[in-house]
């Protein structure tokens, strides 16, 4: 089965086709720029073992031009996996945002599309981008079942008394106001192939998230329980340009006292926030080459990183009413092995003895990083959420 899983954002489209059941892709890429000049495309083909790397340089005026030339670059001769669009059989799509209407996989309807359109104010910077996509693949993949999986819909296991906030019902009941949580899709992805690691399906296991945008998950025997962001994706750990948790009375103090509009708030605790507000860098190896060099402001942002991370592991452990393992995944998660240790120390009362040396190393698949007979395994297990989407399909296909 041809499975083509898109995750297309508001200026950009990353895909990878997969023939199921094999979970390695045949091709993959990435379009960036769509809407501005010199859009760029980047078109992998894997065979034999080999990757060969396609980049070109073109004017996409839109996401619909931009999937008409990732629509070529399938099937043009010498380099294309398929002969016809038509040979695509599923399209799966992600969505960052699902709220309450979905809380598992689903093939896309128009009713699907309106339900979605509704959801934009709940996440503006990515669903009108997803949803392009939706229309942009219908058009060019005819033949094909078009599925969507929301980023929201493994976190719809969490009880009410983790995902309400403390404020008027009504809040809820009339405008939906809850934490909904983002990054399922890896979140889930990581935490099964967790357990499958640890041969125990009912394991304690909380996952870390570690990327540009950062978050964790509380998961019993492969259900979430609670996750750190909230309504949107500002809430929880600082990330790489977002502040993270933060006292609302700091919004009131910038509107009330500092002539801030609501605007620039948001702006601020978005964009400027996180690791690139405390050292002017948002990417974690600009960082540690900073703090190498004797920046002191680049270490204590670090130290804040890593502790918003062994609070969140603490009150994650008590939810759970124990702790099996600990997952870091992600950019950073995956690679760097300096938060891994800052996180990792002093949490012995845990569980938790990081192997320092294993720590350093790097290499595929998934890797365990704690000490022999540690109670608490520390792994580290690469995510893939296009693997998990297009899995997603075949699942909810086979039970159709």
């Amino acid at each position: 089965m041809n499975i083509f899983v898109i995750n297309s954002g508001s200026s950009s489209i990353k895909y990878q086709l997969f023939k199921m059941p094999s979970e390695q892709p045949i091709c993959s890429g990435l379009v960036e720029r769509i809407g501005l000049e010199n859009s760029i495309i980047t078109h992998k083909v894997y065979a034999d073992g080999s990757e060969k790397v396609i980049s070109r340089v073109l004017d996409l005026a839109d996401h619909e031009a931009g999937m008409l030339e990732v629509g070529h670059l399938l099937t043009e001769p010498g380099i294309g996996v398929i002969q016809n669009p038509e040979e695509i059989e599923v399209v799966g799509h992600r969505v960052v945002h699902g709220g309450e209407s979905f809380s598992e996989t689903t093939v896309i309807t128009p009713q699907v599309k309106e339900e979605i359109k509704k959801l934009f104010p709940l996440a503006p910077l990515h669903n009108p981008g997803h949803y392009l996509g939706i229309e942009v693949a219908e058009k060019i993949f005819t033949k094909a079942t078009q599925i969507v999986v929301f980023d929201t819909a493994f976190h719809q296991t969490m009880p009410e008394k983790a995902y309400r906030y403390a404020i008027p019902e009504s809040y809820y009941t009339d405008y939906g106001i809850r934490v909904y949580g983002f990054h399922g899709t890896s979140h889930k992805y990581v935490s099964g192939q967790a357990l499958q690691y640890l041969n125990n399906p009912d394991a304690k296991v909380i996952t870390i998230h570690l990327g540009n945008g950062c978050s964790m998950a509380a998961i019993k025997a492969g259900e979430c329980i609670d996750t750190s962001m909230g309504l949107g994706p500002l809430d929880g750990l600082v990330m790489g340009t977002r502040s993270g948790n933060i006292d609302a009375s700091v919004v009131f103090h910038l509107v009330s006292h500092l002539g801030y509009d609501i605007e620039q708030v948001s702006n601020l605790l978005n964009k400027r926030s996180g690791m690139l507000g405390l050292t002017g860098y948002s990417d974690m190896r600009d960082i540690t080459k900073s703090m190498n060099e004797g920046n002191d402001k680049a270490r204590l942002a670090y130290d804040m990183y890593a502790y918003r991370i062994k609070k969140y592991i603490g009150s994650y452990a008590a939810a759970l009413g124990g702790l099996d393992a600990i997952v870091f995944t992600a950019g950073v998660g995956e690679n760097d092995a300096y938060t891994r240790e800052l996180v990792c120390s002093e949490m012995e009362f845990f569980g938790i003895q990081l192997d320092i040396e294993k720590n350093k190393l790097r290499g595929p698949g998934i890797r365990e990083i704690s000490v022999e007979n540690s109670p608490a395994k520390v792994l580290i297990v690469p995510t893939n959420e296009e693997l998990e989407i297009a899995n997603q399909c075949v699942e909810l296909l086979c039970q159709a």
